[in-house]
């Protein structure tokens, strides 16, 4: 694996958790309400305490990714604490407070969104602390598991009004995607989008076989994950200030932990076509 194509996911976690731990010190929750909802957890001051201290470790997180740009030795205590930072978050999908009662419940997925995200901060950890176990075709199709998973779960919510409605300000306010409304309805957009998204998840597995898709099928769901940093620019609602992000921003900014995902994929390929 080249050393960008090594270092860069450092990079990108240690970015996420500092701009999420800034956030975090500045007063958004970031999900953080939601998922100790399911531990129990009410008391507000309770709850103040439970975000400074997620600061704290997220601002350890992004430390610890910046170091591992030039120290190796920072890279296992830096996955251990990834597997167990998103464990927390993940956990609480066992419990109801996530999903849509009036789409039913399970698998209409809501606040979970922001949730499901963290498979893509355990695969990464998982990653880097068994990267000289596993085999280069394992460690493809672990990163690819988020990936998919977060294309197929949101991308198919994409064909529901709520859905629909809820990216509308997103997508009317980017400049890459606003012309689907000038052409097509809220939700045929909507459903567009949903259609991108699940076709580009199965380019993109078939291509771990087959050569000659892999690359479209990288590029497709890479175009995803950066075509929603561009929203950090575009959305009016990502930032309550300078370098601030709100809890839409920290919702949007979670999917650099994707494009980490994509990066070791081509890497590990990478290391495939040369053995």
């Amino acid at each position: 694996m080249s050393f960008l194509l090594r270092k860069l996911p450092f990079a990108l976690v240690a970015i996420a958790f500092a701009l999420i731990t800034v956030a975090l010190f500045s007063g958004q929750w970031g999900g953080i309400k939601r998922v100790f909802e399911f531990y129990g957890v009410t008391n507000e001051e309770v709850l103040s305490s439970i975000r400074l201290l997620t600061a704290i470790i997220f601002s350890v997180a992004a430390i610890l990714g910046a170091l591992a740009l030039r120290f190796e030795r920072v890279v296992k205590p830096l996955a251990i604490l990834l597997i167990l930072i998103s464990l927390v978050p993940l956990l609480s999908l066992l419990g109801s407070g996530h999903w849509i009662d009036s789409l039913g419940g399970f698998p209409a997925i809501g606040s979970g969104q922001g949730i499901i995200k963290y498979f893509a901060l355990l695969t990464l950890g998982i990653t880097w602390l068994y990267r000289d176990s596993l085999s280069p075709l394992k460690l493809i199709w672990l990163n690819y598991f988020p990936v998919g998973l977060v294309l197929l779960w949101i991308g198919g919510m994409k064909f529901t009004a709520l859905e629909a409605e809820g990216i509308e300000g997103l997508v009317s306010t980017s400049p890459l995607m606003s012309w689907l409304y000038s052409v097509f309805s809220v939700q045929v957009a909507s459903n567009l989008i949903g259609i991108y998204d699940l076709i580009a998840l199965a380019i993109l597995a078939l291509g771990i076989y087959i050569r000659q898709l892999f690359w479209p099928g990288l590029l497709l769901c890479a175009a995803v994950f950066i075509t929603t940093q561009t929203f950090l620019y575009s959305y009016p609602g990502s930032w309550v200030a300078p370098w601030q992000l709100s809890s839409s921003g920290i919702f949007i900014i979670k999917d650099l932990w994707f494009i980490a995902n994509l990066i070791l994929i081509l890497g590990f390929r990478n290391s495939m076509i040369k053995s």
